[in-house]
């Protein structure tokens, strides 16, 4: 309607009509295939088409749900579907920055990033793009402009490499404070503990992120996992449940004060004393580190949520990150 008021012809599609096939799951569905012949006709025809995001139709005709960020990956399976040379995906801020710019003023706003970059940073906090867009646009090579919706300056353009000679070791610091930690305690050190463990809490749906196991004592261990703070009450439920029990769980303690922080770059791979930087800047500030986490390009600290933001400004000051 708003596109007709000015004068241009537009048509609207549901997720079915634009070809959207997806499996069952209705909450969090997997698109399995796209055909795009009406949006293509519309195309054709100098029609504008209108898609809405998130949407498609599972193999028995029912409304599917792409879950959160589901518009972002609408777009982006349209862009490769429509062999597109760009996708552009508009957010309420100008690219993508090198940290959170409501925390760090001074963070910088990226020309060109990796998807390996992009897809850590948001595995690790940063709440846009959706990762599951990102990860979609790499597997198919869809160049990404993320951009805002409100003015019309370049944005940061999402590719497999960037153009820079020599990658700058770190290129983000990101946060995230929506996690719980999860500590279950005396646990038998045999093999299969842990996987009917961790066997049950994907049976039930939820997703854990950062594992930490102790070396056993006597012949028992301490394992320690996050989960998303919304599904910490169906974790613990899990691990009070009869075959949790079974396996030797029965002590379980939680933690839902706890902040993630994690700095970012394809640099590091070939650059030693990032993760040393960053522990002994937490330290000298009085931060305690409470678990680990490492990837070929992301270091990660679990601390406490109170001090995450304070992590974030001294960890982009210290990587040289500010904004002159």
């Amino acid at each position: 309607m708003a596109l007709a008021d000015i004068g241009v012809s537009a048509q609207s599609f549901t997720g079915s009509q634009a070809g959207f096939l997806t499996d069952g799951n209705h909450r969090n569905a997997k698109i399995s295939t796209i055909t795009p012949g009406r949006i293509e006709s519309a195309i054709a025809d100098g029609v504008v088409p209108v898609v809405a995001g998130s949407q498609g139709v599972s193999p028995e005709r029912n409304v599917t749900f792409l879950g959160r960020g589901g518009s972002d990956t609408t777009a982006v399976a349209l862009a490769r579907a429509l062999n597109a040379e760009v996708c552009e995906l508009y957010t309420d801020v100008s690219g993508v920055f090198s940290a959170d710019p409501r925390l760090v003023p001074k963070a910088q706003k990226m020309s060109y990033i990796t998807f390996d970059e992009l897809l850590e940073m948001t595995a690790s906090g940063c709440p846009k793009p959706a990762m599951r867009s990102v990860e979609l646009a790499h597997n198919h090579q869809v160049t990404l402009h993320v951009r805002s919706a409100f003015t019309w300056e370049t944005g940061t353009l999402v590719t497999q490499e960037v153009p820079e000679m020599e990658q700058p070791i770190i290129r983000a610091v990101t946060h995230d404070l929506s996690e719980s930690k999860v500590t279950v305690s005396d646990v038998p050190d045999r093999p299969g503990v842990s996987a009917g463990i961790f066997r049950a809490l994907a049976e039930a749906d939820i997703n854990v992120d950062m594992i930490v196991q102790n070396v056993s004592d006597k012949g028992k261990t301490d394992i320690s996992f996050t989960v998303p703070t919304e599904d910490l009450a169906k974790a613990e439920s899990v691990l009070a449940s009869d075959s949790a029990t079974a396996l030797g769980v029965t002590r379980v303690g939680t933690d839902d004060t706890i902040g993630r922080v994690s700095v970012i770059g394809a640099g590091m791979k070939s650059n030693p004393g990032v993760a040393a930087t960053m522990f002994e800047t937490l330290a000298d500030n009085n931060i305690n580190i409470e678990m680990i986490s490492t990837s070929a390009i992301r270091v990660s600290c679990v601390i406490d949520a109170d001090r995450c933001e304070e992590a974030v400004q001294l960890l982009h000051a210290v990587y040289g990150l500010d904004a002159n």
